[in-house]
Order: structure tokens, then C-alpha cells, then sequence
């Protein structure tokens, strides 16, 4: 197949169409780019699972764009969801709802519910809006690998799979939505962290609480509501361990380990204590770890490595969407820096 590469200006009627036509595009959204197709059509939807090599129970994110479009996608929505809704939306917030009736059961692995989001990107809506039904689109990359943050990303893992590629420039937050599970009332569950923090959804009225799969591995036969819960995932294909302890302590246990195809996953303020390292971000910004880590993931392919240490970040909001992501790019290989 040929993949025709647009700029985000020439884009949009053309991508629309394909979308109804039965075609994959990637487009970027606010947290990462997006493998888009029609929501509505199972041909479609079953392309995407084919192309990313993607295991068939990791259910998928139906996108649209305006509150009309949520009435074609879900059901039953609690007067309390709507409320949520409408104070997160557009933006990088996903909720898990009833599935409507016009929801292929392939876009939910087969569970009851769908997750529902409006991204906050023009591009992104524009192109929602001109192909006029909701689109699924999990991150535009191939299972398991790092997700795109930019247009490189995705030309390297679907360049001839899909139809078209929109260049939308890099993405402004580098991480996937937060997605929250009801619980009744304005109780919620997150099963997956991200731009939106459990801060933001408290300081909104609703009570937050966090899955125990953000931080540890599903446990065997769980089914996953939610993308991102695998254990394996967001992965460089060299072996990572993250190193835990006071940051002084870290260095010095990874410089005993350092060899010619040894490299390191280090904040800015500790790249000169290693020959061979890849930043992402500032210790003391959380917000900058999650601009550069899928591309600091990403950047380890390309080098003589057969073995990764990673510095471990702290903090909570959108520092513990860094963890979540880092933790299972690691396939949760983590060691304390005594111990190393």
C-alpha cells in the first residue's frame, strides 16, 4: 500500500473520506498520534488490530467531536458522567461508558462498555467532524512498541500499512489520556494516568482512585477495560531495569554497570555522569519527562545498546503517568540502587 503523507492545512476532506471509506490515517491529537478508523464499520476496526499486530482483548478509544456524536457512541450515560464530560472535554480525559448499540463489539474486545473521548486538537476534530462518525484510534505505532509523539514516529512503524499519514507537528503532552471507569455517583476509578491528574478530577467534585495496575502488572487472566494495562508495553527493544533510590545513589550504581553497549535513561541535570545517555527531561519537571519520553524510548533503537538503566522519576500527577508508562516499558524490571 501507498501511504500519501499531508499537511495538517490539506488534510482534512480527503482524510474524512477515506475514514468512511474503510481506511487506517494517522492524525495527531494533543497526547500522541492516533491510528484512525471508523468506529462504526468492523472491517475497519479489524484493520487496525491487523496492521499493529495488536492482541485482540486490548479494547480500543472511540474519538469524537462534539456531544452528539457521544449519543452514537454510548449509552445510559449517568447524569454525573455527562457532568464529567463536559468539564474535561476536548481534552486528554477518556470515560468508560455503556456501549451504544452502533458500537461494534470488536471496538471493546467484546466487554459491555466503550471508552469515549473528545481529544482537544483541531486537527483532530476537524478530521472526526468531516468523516462524521466516531473514530477509534489507539496510538499510530505497532503493538508493544514506544507510542508517536511526532510524524517521524509514525512514518517508521506504518509507513505502506495505512492509507495516509496527517502531519500535525510534535504533540504538546507525549503521553496518552487518563482513563477513568465509573463507580457510581462521582466516584471513579483511574485505570490508566495521564494529563488529566486525580487532583483535577477532585478539584472538580469527583472522588479519584487509582487502580492497582497503574503501578504493578494485571494479574493473570484479568480482562483489561482499559488500553496500556498490558504488561509488556510502550517497549524499546533492548532489556531496561529502573534503578530506585536517592538519584546520587542511582548514579553511582549504574557507573559500576556501564559498558560499550550499556546506556542509561537519565534526567537533564544527570547526563554528565554517564557516557552513553538519553535524557528525558528535567528531574523536577514532570511535564517535560512526558514531552520526551516515548522519543527517548524511541532513540535507543537506533543505537549500539543491548542493555538500559533508567533513573526513576517521583512525584504524583502527571509524574505518576511517567512511572505508568516507564514501569511497563521495563516489563516492571526494577531494582534498588543498593541492590544493583
Amino acid at each position: 500500500m501507498k501511504t500519501r503523507i499531508y499537511q495538517a492545512d490539506e488534510a482534512i476532506q480527503p482524510c474524512g473520506a477515506l475514514l468512511r471509506a474503510g481506511e487506517l490515517v494517522c492524525f495527531p491529537t494533543e497526547t500522541v498520534y492516533g491510528l484512525g478508523a471508523n468506529a462504526l464499520d468492523p472491517a475497519a476496526v479489524a484493520k487496525i488490530f491487523r496492521v499493529k499486530n495488536r492482541p485482540a482483548d486490548n479494547p480500543l478509544i472511540a474519538h469524537i467531536c462534539d456531544p452528539q456524536m457521544l449519543e452514537q457512541t454510548a449509552d445510559s450515560i449517568s447524569p454525573e458522567m455527562r457532568k464529567l464530560a463536559e468539564k474535561f472535554w476536548p481534552g486528554p480525559l477518556t470515560i468508560i461508558l455503556p456501549r451504544g448499540k452502533k458500537i461494534p463489539a470488536i471496538v471493546s474486545a467484546g466487554l459491555s462498555t466503550v471508552a469515549v473521548r473528545c481529544p482537544e486538537h483541531p486537527v483532530a476534530l476537524a478530521l472526526i467532524r468531516a468523516a462524521g462518525v466516531p473514530v477509534v484510534a489507539p496510538s499510530a505505532n505497532l503493538s508493544g512498541r514506544p507510542s508517536p509523539t511526532c510524524l517521524e514516529h509514525c512514518l517508521n512503524d506504518l509507513t505502506g500499512k495505512v492509507a495516509a499519514i496527517i502531519d500535525g507537528g510534535p504533540c504538546a503532552i507525549g503521553l496518552e489520556s487518563t482513563v477513568v471507569a465509573p463507580l457510581g455517583g462521582k466516584k471513579v476509578r483511574i485505570l490508566r494516568p495521564g494529563g488529566i491528574t486525580p487532583s483535577m478530577l477532585e478539584e472538580a467534585g469527583f472522588e479519584a482512585e487509582l487502580d492497582p495496575a497503574i503501578l504493578k502488572p494485571v494479574e493473570k487472566g484479568q480482562v483489561v477495560s482499559s488500553p496500556g494495562m498490558l504488561h509488556r508495553h510502550y517497549a524499546p527493544m533492548a532489556p531496561m531495569t529502573i534503578v530506585t533510590g536517592d538519584p546520587e545513589a542511582v548514579c553511582a550504581a549504574i557507573q559500576k554497570k556501564l559498558g560499550p553497549e550499556v546506556w542509561v535513561l537519565a534526567f537533564d541535570e544527570y547526563l554528565d555522569r554517564f557516557p552513553q545517555a538519553v535524557s528525558f527531561g528535567s528531574e523536577k519537571d514532570p511535564l517535560s519527562q512526558s514531552n520526551a519520553l516515548f522519543s527517548a524510548l524511541r532513540r535507543f533503537d537506533t543505537l549500539p545498546c543491548k542493555q538500559i538503566y533508567a533513573m526513576y522519576p517521583a512525584g504524583d500527577g502527571v509524574g505518576l503517568a511517567v512511572r505508568n508508562r516507564l514501569l511497563r516499558a521495563a516489563s516492571f524490571q526494577m531494582i534498588s540502587a543498593e541492590r544493583l
